[in-house]
């Protein structure tokens, strides 16, 4: 995996974000297991509950093309620390909870694993958390 490229993408889509609200600017980058890149921006909307993350945004452009194996993303934003919403963080964890979560920020990045951010996860599909 090439952290770098990930996090180069990431910062590369959120010129693209809409943010008239927060001013608030995030780009994601998602890696498939096929080594395919799918990116996304956050788009906000005045109803705030119609809001979407780029996390989400990437994720449902990589299901909607047929891909449902993730290995990681990167989430990139102008601040001292960005982490993924607890929204994005379950959604994440509906594919892989094992996903590497890599979060950016100018001149920095954190590598974390999202069974880290997120523990006890909610797994419809196994009837229990994930650990």
């Amino acid at each position: 995996m090439d952290i770098e490229l990930l996090m180069k993408k990431a910062k590369e889509v959120r010129k693209y974000a809409y943010a008239p609200y927060s001013n608030f600017t995030v780009g994601a980058a998602l890696l498939t297991k096929e080594k395919k890149i799918f990116t996304g921006c956050n788009v906000e909307n005045t109803a705030y509950s119609s809001t979407i993350c780029a996390e989400r945004v990437c994720l449902v452009k990589a299901v909607s093309e047929g891909y449902r194996d993730f290995t990681a993303i990167a989430i990139y934003a102008d601040t001292d620390f960005i982490s993924p919403c607890g929204e994005c963080r379950q959604v994440l964890a509906e594919f892989n909870g094992n996903i590497k979560v890599i979060i950016g920020s100018p001149g920095n990045y954190q590598e974390k694993n999202l069974n880290d951010l997120l523990p006890f996860s909610f797994n419809f599909f196994s009837g229990k958390s994930e650990e």
